[in-house]
């Protein structure tokens, strides 16, 4: 067992020595990858994010008993993006319903880029992986063929045989590790939208809301 394991460490290591330089570099960039994938997923796991529908229905509550200064503290109590935009709502619920409106949808411009904020890079390196795979791959083609001429006829076909599968090595590291970016960022992608709709629909929804409460004590 411990044979094993020793034989696929020096695999691996042969591996990615085998690839040259490149190698270096894509698990450089790929490690900028995770760390940023990682960020995102705390600040959308447990910063931004919240349950809508439980959150709306405790907010409700406050708003139909005509506790405005309740569902405000309750939207005080996290850091989450939907309460505080529906924070700056509440904060207008005595005034008309264009100054409610004009309050969420600021709150909303502000918040949603933060959100949004930095998912746009792990596509970008997604495509620099490929990329750095590609051009691995082509610089370790160009050294094999270089040196052929250098090299015995007879052994010419085994070299380059050699050559052309240590260059594929960048192709395939940089593929993989793009594809790992690419579905991290599919993921994160899905909960920013999860929590951006739920934005826009608790917002129209707060603004009904007061909108009809307002309309009842008339």
């Amino acid at each position: 067992m411990e044979g094993n394991e020793i034989t696929m460490i020096d695999q691996i290591a042969g591996f990615i020595q085998n690839g040259g330089i490149f190698m270096g570099i894509i698990f450089a960039v790929w490690g900028i990858g995770i760390a940023i994938a990682l960020e995102r997923f705390r600040r959308l796991s447990k910063g931004f994010d919240v349950d809508g529908a439980s959150f709306m229905n405790e907010i409700q509550r406050y708003v139909l008993s005509n506790d405005i200064q309740g569902a405000i503290r309750v939207c005080s109590g996290t850091s989450a993006a939907l309460p505080k935009v529906l924070k700056n709502g509440l904060k207008r619920a005595n005034q008309g319903t264009e100054q409610i409106q004009n309050a969420l949808d600021a709150t909303a411009l502000e918040v949603v880029p933060k959100v949004e904020r930095r998912l746009g890079y792990l596509q970008l390196i997604a495509n620099i992986l490929t990329l750095f795979g590609l051009l691995g791959t082509i610089q370790g083609l160009m050294t094999s063929f270089g040196a052929l001429d250098s090299i015995d006829a007879s052994q010419k076909a085994e070299f380059l045989s050699k050559g052309i599968s240590t260059a594929m090595n960048t192709t395939f590291l940089g593929l993989l590790t793009a594809i790992s970016i690419m579905v991290i960022h599919a993921f994160l992608t899905s909960k920013a939208d999860k929590i951006i709709n739920e934005i826009d629909e608790f917002s129209v929804k707060l603004l009904d809301l007061l909108g009809t409460k307002e309309k009842s004590e008339e």
